[in-house]
């Protein structure tokens, strides 16, 4: 169902002026085109349904005017689907709005009359009306948020007339209580759910109704619910996925664990067992192994019954794993403090014992010109100006300790890729990779000069909300997605001698930066998507991690932390360069440590976009 091909920037009553301009013409086709576009924009909107009457009475019903094929305009959708209810088909018009709902769940297209009518759940059987609900629910989060269940009130109301109508219906009291449960309504859920186990006993009903229990609340009978489904089907795995998820949410983990293993003793592969096996073998010791694992698993099986969220859930918040580390220091506390202070840093004096990672610097400077940046005393040593290895290629210059790009700057094209993309936080490794694909055509010239001459964050609600908070989250994102882009670049070339690698790693082992840190998890997140890679990605990350603590005993390293974080993200990591990182961060543990984070409102305002 795409968007449509009218000018998108029509509103509903422009489309709808032009569709009356083009029916009193006798223009019949331009006129259902743009009721279609009226519909799309406005479903409920009074006006549009009185126009689409009009159309039909002109037409012998109107139904030839909205054809249904393969790329069907979602407003044509919804013209049928009244105009099929207006034939005497309502049946068949319900179906068309459950498809539209499935398509943009967030729109309104069953909120009208003769959707919540009592006479409809009268007309149409009860098996109908639950695969109607099962086809909605399919589509909708569980719960959905609060917000969103506005357009979905239709769909409950037909479910509340339709239980009316055949109150002991265990289908459709099953389809019902599961919208209900979606919708917020727990308690109407589970009413719904035993009275249809009541009615009759069966595996789906037992499900339905341990669902609603959960959402309830009352887990202990949820979980009861859950095992009756397994003795009445013990072949099917996904409740024992579903028990064990159960179980771990209340933390009986021991549990849970052995619920997934019964389930994988059964079948190794079943998707929804494996997803969760991992997910909770992780929960309970933290190890990594188990997350790439997981990773492995859904590259080697594209296939899965369904998109699992458990790799996502386990890396959600966690530094590299799911999102870039902040960066920290003197400087960009105050350079954050003249963004809250709307004054340019005006006055402001950092004190710094040696010079700051130059794009620091930079990102600093052009967001609060008037801060001045003092570095007391001499340089000390090793000079962090200068590459920790002999580098082929440099990225600045620097003229009176003031760091300036050694590149020229990035093409349009590169620059609006990058800003399609570029975003501080991801699912997991392995998704940041795949988003990553759309650089692939870009140039090494263009994605190096993306690093030292980063765009401004575009004009929309990520972007705006970055600058009025911390503009250098940004510049390290599009940091961090240009070395991505450089994990795209020349693929066929074998690994060990691949232009990719190589410029990566001169990187890594060039200037202390933030571009160190961009480069050190393109390495790692090549290490994620092939096994083959492992151990050469652990050996440079080992290494490099090593020689920033070796420095960090005579000076100050800013990226220190953060290449811990990412040493600890690293798959196949040696236990002492684990060890080495977790000290580094100041941790006694080697799970992932979650970072101290001054911008933790920002993070999170960030995950919900």
């Amino acid at each position: 169902m795409p968007e449509g091909t009218d000018d998108a920037a029509l509103s509903a009553t422009e489309e709808l002026a032009l569709a009356r301009l083009a029916l009193d013409e006798g223009d019949l086709h331009h006129a259902a085109g743009h009721l279609a576009g009226a519909l799309a924009r406005a479903p409920t909107l009074p006006e549009v349904h009185e126009t689409l009457a009009r159309l039909a009475a002109v037409s012998d019903g109107g139904l030839d005017l909205f054809p249904i094929n393969h790329h069907t305009f979602v407003g044509a959708v919804v013209a049928r689907a009244h105009l099929l209810a207006t034939a005497g088909r309502p049946a068949e018009g319900l179906e068309l709005l459950a498809a539209a709902t499935t398509y943009a769940p967030g729109s309104p297209w069953a909120e009208v009359p003769w959707v919540t009518a009592p006479e409809l759940a009268e007309r149409l059987g009860p098996e109908h009306i639950a695969r109607v609900l099962m086809q909605v629910c399919a589509a909708l989060p569980d719960p959905v948020p609060r917000l969103a269940r506005g357009a979905l009130t239709p769909y409950l109301t037909l479910a509340r007339n339709a239980v009316t109508v055949h109150p002991e219906h265990s289908l459709l009291l099953g389809a019902a209580s599961a919208l209900a449960r979606r919708v917020g309504e727990a308690a109407l859920a589970v009413r719904w759910a035993a009275r249809g186990v009541r009615a009759q006993q069966s595996k789906m009903g037992e499900v339905w109704l341990g669902y609603a229990y959960r959402s309830a609340g009352r887990t202990r009978d949820g979980l009861a619910a859950l095992g009756r489904a397994v003795e009445l089907d013990p072949d099917d795995l996904a409740i024992y996925a579903d028990i064990a998820g159960t179980l771990a949410d209340i933390g009986r983990l021991d549990e849970a664990l052995e619920w997934t293993e019964r389930a994988l003793a059964r079948d190794p592969s079943f998707d929804c067992a494996v997803h969760t096996a991992h997910r909770l073998r992780h929960l309970r010791d933290g190890d990594l192994a188990h997350l790439v694992a997981l990773a492995d698993f859904v590259r080697d099986h594209p296939d899965d019954t369904h998109e699992h969220g458990d790799l996502a859930q386990c890396c959600r918040a966690r530094p590299w794993l799911g999102q870039l580390t902040p960066a920290d220091g003197p400087l960009l506390d105050a350079m954050r403090q003249a963004v809250a202070d709307d004054d340019n840093g005006l006055g402001s004096v950092v004190h710094l014992t040696a010079p700051a990672p130059p794009s620091a610097v930079r990102t600093a400077t052009s967001t609060a010109p008037g801060l001045r940046i003092d570095v007391v005393g001499s340089t000390l040593e090793p000079d962090p100006r200068e590459p920790r290895r002999a580098s082929a290629q440099q990225l600045w210059r620097y003229a009176d300790d003031v760091p300036t790009p050694a590149l020229p700057a990035p093409s349009a094209t590169a620059v609006e890729r990058i800003g399609q993309i570029a975003h501080p936080a991801w699912p997991h490794p392995p998704a940041a990779y795949d988003t990553a694909v759309s650089l692939a055509g870009l140039d090494v010239a263009d994605l190096l000069g993306l690093l030292v001459h980063p765009p401004a964050a575009p004009a929309n609600a990520v972007g705006r909300l970055l600058a009025a908070h911390d503009p250098s989250v940004w510049v390290r994102g599009v940091q961090v997605w240009a070395c991505l882009g450089l994990l795209h670049h020349r693929t066929d070339e074998p690994w060990e001698g691949s232009t990719r690698r190589r410029v990566l790693l001169d990187l890594i082992w060039g200037v202390e930066d933030w571009v160190t840190e961009a480069a050190l998890f393109a390495l790692v997140t090549a290490a994620w998507v092939d096994p083959s890679v492992r151990s050469d990605v652990a050996r440079v990350v080992a290494e490099r991690l090593a020689d920033a603590a070796a420095v960090a005993r005579t000076r100050p390293v800013p990226i220190a932390g953060s290449l811990a974080h990412l040493a600890l993200a690293a798959p196949e990591l040696d236990p002492a360069t684990a060890a080495l990182a977790t000290d580094l961060l100041g941790t006694r543990s080697a799970r992932v440590p979650r970072p101290r984070n001054p911008l933790r409102r920002l993070w999170q305002r960030l995950r919900r976009r």
